[in-house]
C-alpha cells in the first residue's frame, strides 16, 4: 500500500509539474464545475466519523488559495449562465449538511478571501444534531463500513431514524461526535450569510434516499426545506443537493414541481452550461486526504475533458 501512494504521489507531481493540468485547464474555459465539501475541523482535531467528510483546515485553505490562483470562483447560480470571456475556468463552491465545522470554519476562511459558496441544509437537523454515518463509523477514525452504508441506504432509505434504530437492535454502538460534526443552528445560519457570496440551500428535510420514497414522501421532503429556509433565513437560493447523490428522471421532475430552478446530483465534472440538465447537474466530491498535487488534478479535468453528452439535456433546461 505504501509503494502504490507513494507511486501515485510520484505520478500526480510529475503531471502537474509538466503542466498537464495547465492544459486540461485551458480546454475547459466554456465549461464549469462544482466542488462538494461537507465539513471542515480544526487542524488538531482527531480522525472521527465518516472521515473522508471532514477536512483539516490547513488543507481547506490551502484549495481555496489554490483555486483562487487558477480558477474563477463564482456564486453557484453562475454555473448554468453562458461563459463569459476569460483565461481562468468557472468553478463553484458547495457544503452539503451544513455541518458546524462548514460553518464556524469554512465560511469564516472564505469570507476572509472573499470566496462565495453555497451551503445546503437539512432542517430537520438543525441544531445540534449529528448524521447517522457518523455516529456508526469505525472507532479511532476507521471510516464507515461499506457494507453498513449500502444496507443502510437501500434497505433502511438512508432514513437516520430508522438507521439507528436498526443499527442498536444489532447491538452496534452509536458513538458520539465532536461538536464540529453537529449540525449548526439557526442563529449560526444566520450569521453566515451575512457574508457576501455565502447562500444557502436545501437538501431536502431529512436527508433520506429520495429513491425509496413515496410520491407524497417525496413532495415533503422537497417542498417543506425551501420553505423553511425563505421563512428563516435571507440569501436562500432556490437550489436542491440530493442526499447520497441518488435522484432518478421522476425526482428530478418532482424537483421541478416544487419549485427548484436546478438540482446537484454527485457523480460527473466538468460540464458545459447551456448543454446540462439542470436537475442533474454534475459535480466533484474533495474528500479529506486528497493531495495538493490530486486536487490541482482533480479540479483540472484531467484523464480527459468530461463534458455532458447532449443525451443528458431533459425537458427541464
Amino acid at each position: 500500500m505504501r509503494t502504490r501512494a507513494a507511486l501515485k504521489a510520484l505520478v500526480e507531481t510529475g503531471l502537474v509539474w509538466s503542466g498537464t493540468a495547465a492544459l486540461c485547464r485551458v480546454a475547459l474555459l466554456r465549461h464549469a464545475l462544482v466542488l462538494t465539501y461537507h465539513n471542515v475541523v480544526p487542524d488538531d482535531c482527531s480522525s472521527f466519523g465518516d472521515r473522508s467528510l471532514h477536512l483539516p483546515r490547513r488543507t481547506f485553505v490551502r484549495q481555496i488559495e489554490q483555486l483562487l490562483r487558477t480558477h474563477a470562483i463564482v456564486p453557484l447560480e453562475e454555473v448554468l449562465t453562458p461563459a463569459p470571456s476569460g483565461r481562468r475556468p468557472r468553478v463553484a463552491i458547495t457544503f452539503d449538511d451544513a455541518y458546524q465545522g462548514a460553518i464556524a470554519i469554512g465560511v469564516e476562511e472564505l469570507a476572509r478571501r472573499g470566496v462565495p459558496a453555497t451551503l445546503f441544509v437539512v432542517p430537520a437537523f438543525v441544531g445540534g444534531r449529528s448524521f447517522w454515518w457518523d455516529a456508526l463509523a469505525r472507532d479511532e477514525g476507521g471510516g464507515l463500513d461499506p457494507v453498513l452504508r449500502t444496507r443502510a441506504l437501500q434497505e433502511l432509505g438512508g432514513k437516520d431514524r430508522d438507521v439507528r434504530r436498526w443499527a442498536e437492535a444489532q447491538g452496534l454502538r452509536l458513538a458520539a461526535v465532536p461538536e464540529w460534526a453537529l449540525v449548526a443552528s439557526e442563529g449560526e445560519l444566520r450569521t453566515a450569510t451575512r457574508h457576501p457570496g455565502i447562500t444557502l440551500a436545501s437538501h431536502t428535510w431529512t436527508h433520506p434516499n429520495l429513491l425509496r420514497l413515496s410520491p407524497a414522501e417525496l413532495q415533503e421532503e422537497l417542498s417543506r426545506p425551501l420553505d423553511w429556509l425563505r421563512r428563516r433565513c435571507t440569501s436562500v437560493v432556490a437550489w436542491l443537493s440530493y442526499p447520497y447523490g441518488l435522484a432518478s428522471p421522476s425526482v428530478e421532475a418532482a424537483a421541478a414541481a416544487a419549485g427548484y430552478v436546478a438540482a446537484l446530483s454527485l457523480d460527473g465534472g466538468w460540464f458545459t452550461p447551456n448543454r446540462v440538465n439542470r436537475y442533474a447537474v454534475p459535480r466533484v466530491n474533495i474528500p479529506s486526504g486528497l493531495s495538493a498535487h490530486g486536487f490541482a488534478l482533480r479540479t483540472s479535468g484531467f484523464a480527459g475533458v468530461p463534458v455532458t453528452p447532449p443525451t443528458a439535456v431533459s425537458s427541464h433546461t
